[in-house]
C-alpha cells in the first residue's frame, strides 16, 4: 500500500459511518412519524437515537 491510499481509506470508512448514523436516524424519525406519540418511550432503539439526536428525548 503506498503513502496516498491510507487518507483515502480512512476518509471512506469515515464517511460510510456517518452515512450509516444518517441512515439509522432515517429509519428512528419514520417510526416516530407513524406513532404520532412523542411522550411515550421510542419504540425502538433507532427511534431512541432520532429522538437523542434531534433534541427530542423523554426525560424519566
Amino acid at each position: 500500500m503506498s503513502a496516498t491510499m491510507i487518507p483515502l481509506i480512512i476518509g471512506l470508512v469515515l464517511s460510510v459511518a456517518v452515512f450509516v448514523g444518517y441512515v439509522v436516524v432515517l429509519v428512528g424519525m419514520r417510526q416516530e412519524d407513524r406513532r404520532m406519540q412523542l411522550g411515550e418511550t421510542p419504540p425502538s432503539r433507532a427511534a431512541a437515537l432520532a429522538r437523542r439526536v434531534t433534541g427530542c428525548h423523554v426525560r424519566g
